[in-house]
């Protein structure tokens, strides 16, 4: 269930003396940054100000996170697990999340790595709407849909014949560029990775 203002009380409460644990989840690669407690005030606080808020065991009040280190995590939205007794609430971090300065708090934590390209998405729109002047991405895109489209090309064919003359390593590196440069035609399409991964995702079912 999606979370909002009006369906705070809706969740199970008193399982756990009004305390629900919030797994934090970056918006872009799925990867897990943190877990927290929520009382009902901190997650009406979370929902309003936009920004993560927990209730801390510890110092035994609300605590935001970021609210010392300026590391806010912006959420972008917030779930409730089939029991009603957990969230999952879906965040934008900015800068490291966890105290040792490392992105997440279990910073072993390699599987969503895969997601990276979800991540990379969010830089692309971002150089797409600031347009910094030593960015590639924003002048490749300033060149028009036409010399973005040539790139996705080129890419793809260096792909292939690296492939056909068995040089793995340089394989590996124009299989990043190809998926680097579908990307910013995508951003130029305006086209969301999330509607392409919606079409493999009908074809497998």
């Amino acid at each position: 269930m999606i979370i909002n203002k009006d369906n705070i009380a809706e969740l199970a409460w008193e399982k756990m003396d009004n305390m629900l644990p919030a797994i934090i989840q970056h918006a872009d690669t799925g990867a897990v940054l943190m877990q927290g407690y929520m009382d009902q005030e901190a997650l009406t606080q979370t929902l309003e100000s936009g920004k993560a808020t927990f209730f801390s065991r510890s110092k035994q009040r609300l605590w935001q996170k970021g609210e010392s280190s300026k590391n806010y995590l912006l959420v972008q939205g917030v779930l409730t697990d089939c029991d009603q007794d957990s969230l999952l609430i879906s965040c934008r971090p900015q800068g490291p999340t966890c105290h040792l300065g490392t992105n997440s708090c279990f910073p072993e934590e390699n599987i969503n790595q895969k997601n990276f390209l979800g991540y990379l998405e969010h830089v692309i729109d971002t150089r797409k709407n600031d347009k910094p002047e030593d960015s590639y991405t924003a002048h490749l895109l300033s060149r028009g849909t036409a010399r973005v489209a040539q790139k996705v090309g080129e890419e793809g064919v260096e792909v292939a014949l690296a492939a056909a003359t068995n040089q793995k390593q340089e394989f590996i590196g124009e299989c990043a560029d190809l998926f680097y440069h579908t990307l910013v035609l995508l951003a130029d399409q305006e086209v969301e990775l999330a509607e392409v991964m919606a079409v493999l995702q009908s074809r497998h079912q």
